[in-house]
């Protein structure tokens, strides 16, 4: 694209971008919710947003930021809810009859996987928790009236006092994020990077009320939203949860969530629709550096309140009753021990009176901390320890000794537990009946309510974000020849992403869903009441040529520091979805790309294949909302016009990973505010640049696994009966049974345990092939880290790695003299020349499967970082030069 035409579409987006908000009735009231002294001129002058007072430093230069040095710039705060007299001393009276043991149990939380309903009758703690991907009874499909049963039966256990003498009830924290999306069958909404582009504070108020209502039916008193983190780097696996890149929207955002999840202060507040909120993650976390998720966040102080503390401004000011520490560091001090941000700058110069609970073992990253023992983070601030796994019984009884010590003061325990107790008065939860008994537990129907459904239809359809448009293409009509094609069209676990029933959002089914809808789905219905024709195939073959062909492809789902990438190319070396594209393109066929993501990624060369592209980024269980935007009425009205605007810029190039709206020299492909309404004139050509020597210097790595399998490849298991597909952390058939283990963070690797009964494999597979040709020419090798934990047998039936080109067309590589010279429990990392596999008899031109490993052996092996490294033959540890 020229610069003239740069330029010309930076105006336009900015006049657009006004549009939008009228359209979204964003008062200036609300656009002018900073501080006096942090926002002036909004009486119709240049508006100053927060993020235009100054962006982050650089590295360089935020090195020198002092740390701690200036309280004075943090606001003193209007929070809406007010120290109440009876209530302080209900706590203060409270606290006096308790004893240290049961002070502490007030701050351990720890998780339903790890404690049973009589550790709970035995120690009362304060809270527990339900992490992602876990579930009463461990059962992925359990029901509304499990959940309530759950917290009926840890709320009796807590107050009753007959071995702790303790009757102080607890409280369960889930993560509802984009609905209550633990729960079968729930309303799951956008994820909050689609809610960005819709800028609608209102509806996002709604949102927060259907959730807690959601919520509130399975028994449950306390959520583990909003998140606030303003996003700089969309490398971050975790962009998908901040609102925007800018401040602007995620301080509006803040307070509305926090009023929709507990009522406002001076109405409803935590009444029996409503839950306790939580903001988080305190403070920066989507400010580190290389997007690195729990990595260390260089802002200088200012930055780190003008950009990062913004959503703390406007949710803490609202009334929020709960902070979650973050993973991240501040110039190197992890926040879980950072006294000063926790204790003098959130609790005393913004004047927070709830409590800081720590995020899932964050205390264990302190210096000179485990999870079993953290002094520092008490003394820092931190008022409740998230404790999963059964580290909770030493750091319990470590923390009682450390207070009788004198190493944590009587005084730092009894200011948390009064701020749990505070709480606890104020939702009401020494007042209220049981779980069971309280006034929507058990009303299943609320669950995924038609209302509810109608309100996330809306927010799909608002957050929809039209980047191109040649020859006005879109709207379509719906009396035409319709191919829908690629993996994402009828896959509502795809189009949900991670933070989905499971906590990867991974191995979810259409099933899963009941009463939601995939994106094909909501064609079909347009289709069909139009009297057009409509075909499904993911392939994107078809029996009769279309008129026009919807393609839905995008991101697999993943979660936190699963979803950290390198840069921001999409499908970097296997370009699958861009083949499928030009394939229709060069039939003649006009192409609408609808691309799943959960951030900005660079996609010229899919930009250029496509004729339309819509950003439907996250959107949730109703994907028959997306069709209501893209076609039009039967008579050629508009049905629902395009609204949504970018809250993230859209990069240029593949390495353009921090580009944010204020920036100096600001060179987006799309800039902040951009987005297409109908009729409007098409601004990206067909001729974007997709050249790679501007991003990547070489041929890239390829990502088989890391963490996760890596789309487009799926991980299947096979034995003489069967071929199947990887569906839960658990599988296993007559061969061999896999699961997933921790390495470095929660399920990064996976364990196999073959039988040694008959031939069993584990493979990484796609249903197109794959040219690896440039790679064989590249000395490149197959890199996986692999561990053993018994020694292997050479004596016994061979292990073997291949890549595999179809039917009877493979290359096999012996690995077994290689795993038995492996020192056991110690991670290695093993690199096969890829020309191993094609001497062997693998097309490298034509590889279904770039991994697989079989053996006949009774054998176990663990492995995870599964990697096609080019200019990586020195590094060969078996080579067939």
């Amino acid at each position: 694209m020229t610069n003239e035409k740069f330029i010309d579409n930076k105006l336009k987006s900015k006049r657009l971008r006004s549009q939008a908000l009228n359209s979204n009735k964003l008062k200036t009231s609300i656009l002018c919710l900073a501080i006096s002294s942090l926002l002036v001129g909004c009486n119709g002058n240049k508006q100053e947003s927060v993020a235009e007072i100054k962006p982050e430093q650089s590295a360089a230069s935020s090195s020198l930021a002092k740390t701690s040095a200036n309280i004075s710039i943090w606001p003193k705060l209007d929070i809406a809810v007010k120290t109440n007299a009876d209530i302080e001393r209900k706590v203060a009276s409270l606290l006096a009859t308790m004893t240290l043991e049961q002070k502490i149990a007030q701050m351990i939380q720890p998780e339903i996987r790890d404690i049973t309903v009589e550790d709970m009758r035995k120690y009362g703690f304060g809270s527990y928790l339900n992490g992602g991907g876990a579930f009463p009874n461990n059962d992925k499909h359990a029901t509304p009236s499990d959940w309530v049963n759950l917290a009926e039966a840890m709320y009796q256990a807590s107050i009753d006092d007959s071995l702790d003498g303790n009757s102080i009830p607890t409280m369960w924290g889930t993560d509802a994020v984009h609905g209550h999306n633990n729960v079968i069958g729930a309303t799951l909404f956008p994820h909050n990077i689609g809610l960005g582009a819709a800028n609608n504070p209102d509806l996002i108020e709604k949102i927060a009320a259907i959730t807690a209502i959601e919520v509130r039916v399975t028994g449950i008193d306390w959520v583990f939203a909003p998140t606030v983190a303003v996003v700089r780097d969309d490398r971050w696996g975790r962009t998908y949860e901040g609102y925007s890149e800018d401040p602007e929207i995620v301080r509006a955002y803040s307070a509305a969530i926090v009023k929709g999840l507990q009522g406002a202060a001076d109405k409803d507040f935590l009444g029996d629709n409503r839950v306790i909120s939580t903001i988080k993650h305190f403070i920066g976390d989507g400010g580190t550096d290389g997007g690195d998720d729990q990595g260390n966040n260089l802002s200088a102080e200012q930055a780190l309140l003008d950009i990062h503390g913004q959503g703390y401004v406007g949710g803490l000011s609202a009334g929020a009753q709960s902070v979650m520490a973050s993973f991240n560091s501040w110039h190197g001090s992890k926040i879980h021990g950072n006294k000063y941000l926790i204790t003098d700058v959130l609790k005393g110069k913004m004047g927070f009176d709830g409590f800081v609970v720590g995020d899932w073992n964050g205390h264990g990253q302190v210096k000179g901390c485990s999870n079993e023992s953290c002094p520092q983070a008490v003394n820092a601030g931190l008022d409740i320890f998230m404790v999963p796994t059964d580290a909770w019984r030493p750091l319990y009884e470590n923390t009682i000794k450390q207070v009788k010590s004198g190493e944590i003061a009587q005084t730092r325990i009894d200011d948390a537990v009064s701020r749990i107790l505070r709480v606890k008065f104020r939702a009401g939860l020494f007042d209220k009946p049981s779980p069971v008994n309280r006034a929507l537990s058990g009303k299943i129907h609320l669950i995924g309510a038609i209302e509810h459904r109608e309100v996330a239809r809306q927010a799909v359809r608002e957050s929809l974000v039209l980047l191109k448009n040649k020859d006005n293409l879109l709207p379509l009509s719906a009396n035409q020849r319709i191919l829908v094609a690629g993996d994402g069209a009828d896959n509502i676990g795809k189009q949900s992403g991670g933070w989905t029933i499971t906590w990867q959002g991974t191995n979810n089914f259409n099933d899963d869903f009941p009463g939601g809808s995939s994106i094909y789905q909501g064609i079909k219905q347009q289709v069909n009441t139009q009297g057009g024709s409509v075909e499904l195939n993911v392939d994107g073959h078809y029996n009769t040529k279309p008129d026009v062909a919807i393609v839905v492809f995008g991101e697999e789902p993943y979660a936190e520091g699963v979803g950290d990438i390198e840069n921001l190319e999409y499908q970097q070396g296997v370009k699958q979805d861009l083949a499928l594209l030009k394939r229709l393109k060069a039939d003649g066929i006009k192409v609408v790309s609808l691309f799943i993501s959960g951030r900005p990624l660079w996609v010229n060369a899919e930009l250029n294949a496509s004729d339309a592209f819509v950003a439907i980024w996250l959107p949730g269980s109703e994907g028959v909302a997306v069709a209501d935007v893209l076609f039009s009425k039967a008579n050629g009205d508009i049905n629902h016009d395009f609204t949504g605007k970018l809250s993230y810029s859209w990069p240029a190039t593949a390495n353009q990973t921090r580009v944010n709206r204020f920036d100096d020299n600001y060179q987006p492909l799309l800039p902040y505010g951009f987005g297409l309404s109908y009729g409007e004139p098409n601004v990206l050509a067909d001729d974007l640049d997709v050249s790679t020597d501007k991003t990547t210097t070489s041929l890239p790595s390829i990502t088989l696994f890391e963490s996760s399998v890596k789309s487009p490849w799926k991980m299947m298991i096979s034995d003489s009966h069967a071929t199947n597909a990887m569906t839960s952390s658990i599988i296993e058939n007559k061969a061999l049974y896999l699961h997933t283990i921790d390495r470095n963070v929660q399920e990064d690797a996976r364990r196999v345990l073959f039988n040694g009964s008959e031939k069993g494999l584990i493979a990484f597979t796609s249903s197109s092939a794959t040219d690896l040709t440039p790679y064989s020419k590249a000395n490149s090798t197959l890199e996986l880290t692999v561990r053993l934990t018994e020694q292997l047998n050479l004596v016994m039936p061979q292990v073997y790695l291949s890549m595999s080109c179809g039917e009877q067309c493979q290359g096999q590589v012996n690995i077994s003299k290689e795993l038995s010279s492996l020192k056991l429990n110690q991670w290695h990392t093993l690199n096969i020349d890829l020309q191993c596999f094609e001497k062997n008899g693998a097309d490298m031109s034509n590889i279904f499967s770039p991994f697989s490993l079989h053996t006949i052996a009774q054998f176990s092996i663990d492995f995870t970082d599964v990697y096609i490294r080019p200019n990586n033959l020195e590094q060969a540890n078996i080579s067939c030069q």
